[in-house]
């Protein structure tokens, strides 16, 4: 069974994040990813990056994977200003 730690791992693996969340239950993941390649992307082309970070795993081993993306400086603005959040 897929772990959220491996979701995390495929993405990290395919797209440089400054910071990386995947929860879930084997089937579903939810993900919130903070990449600078998001700079000037719109929101859909953006999921579709993480969509080929993951590759061929999205089809074989990952039933559904929600996620909400996120310049680092939108990121910033969210949480207080802290850029760099590797959680």
């Amino acid at each position: 069974m897929v772990t959220p730690d491996d979701v995390k791992n495929y993405i990290a693996a395919g797209l440089p994040c400054t910071h990386l969340e995947v929860e879930g239950d084997g089937q579903h993941f939810f993900a919130t990813i903070v990449s600078e390649e998001f700079r000037g992307l719109t929101m859909i082309r953006q999921h579709q990056r993480v969509y080929a970070a993951m590759g061929d795993r999205m089809k074989a081993e990952v039933h559904a994977l929600s996620m909400k993306t996120y310049t680092p400086e939108k990121w910033a603005q969210l949480n207080g200003g802290d850029l760099v959040n590797n959680g």
